[in-house]
């Protein structure tokens, strides 16, 4: 579904040329590998949602490894094609991605690779239809925090000042009636675990956007505006 995407790959700001120099001119080189494997998975649900698709589907695009095999094929795909990462390690990493999605099939009870097949795309849905009523807030684990205060910065200056350094301690302090669930501040802690998205109960029933514009459901208030 997904090859080589048309980008430059950088500029000689000396000479004042585009990279790769071929006699002192350039061309788009392609953007591949890992870093296109959203972009591939958000085409591979959109066909596997599509009800007048109805061909096997082939998910290819950044698929580095045994788990990325197996997100691909639960979002559709009934076959996975490696290709940037063969060009890095070798072929070695076929036997690797088919012991891994092994394990992955008998720990989950998965008798067949088709059993597998497209699991996660009832899951997938339209922005509109999700609960605009679900909340979360950010919870530190102060024995694993390290004190390091890059979620105060990245909230400070990024999110919605929810974040705050404590004197005596190395462990921030969240405003909870600040806090929107945006998760800027787990994404950039350097300790996997410390932060975590907990789901809090606010006492309003589970309600879209679209069922709020259709039918007047109630939304709960928005936090961090001002």
């Amino acid at each position: 579904l997904i090859n080589t995407i048309k980008s430059i790959i950088g500029v000689d700001i000396d000479r004042m040329v585009p990279e790769p120099r071929v006699g002192g001119l350039s061309t788009n080189g392609g953007y591949c590998g890992q870093a296109v494997k959203p972009i591939a998975l958000h085409m591979v649900a959109a066909l596997a949602r599509d009800l007048e698709f109805d061909l096997p589907i082939s998910g290819i695009g950044g698929v580095a490894n045994w788990r990325d095999a197996v997100e691909f094929i639960l979002l559709g795909s009934s076959s996975v094609q490696v290709c940037t990462e063969v060009m890095l390690r070798g072929y070695r990493v076929v036997n690797d991605m088919i012991e891994g999605l092994s394990e992955y099939m008998d720990s989950h009870g998965f008798a067949k690779l088709d059993a597998m097949v497209g699991r996660a795309v009832p899951q997938y849905s339209e922005w509109g239809d999700l609960d605009m009523n679900y909340e979360t807030v950010a919870k530190i684990n102060a024995d694993t925090c390290i004190g390091c205060q890059l979620c105060v910065v990245a909230c400070h200056d990024g999110a919605h000042q929810c974040v705050h350094p404590q004197d005596g301690t190395r462990v921030p302090r969240i405003d909870e009636s600040e806090c929107v669930g945006c998760n800027l501040c787990q994404i950039v802690c350097p300790v996997p675990g410390t932060i975590d998205m907990v789901e809090v109960a606010n006492g309003y029933a589970p309600a879209s956007w679209n069922e709020h514009v259709a039918k007047g459901a109630e939304l709960r208030p928005k936090k961090g505006v001002h």
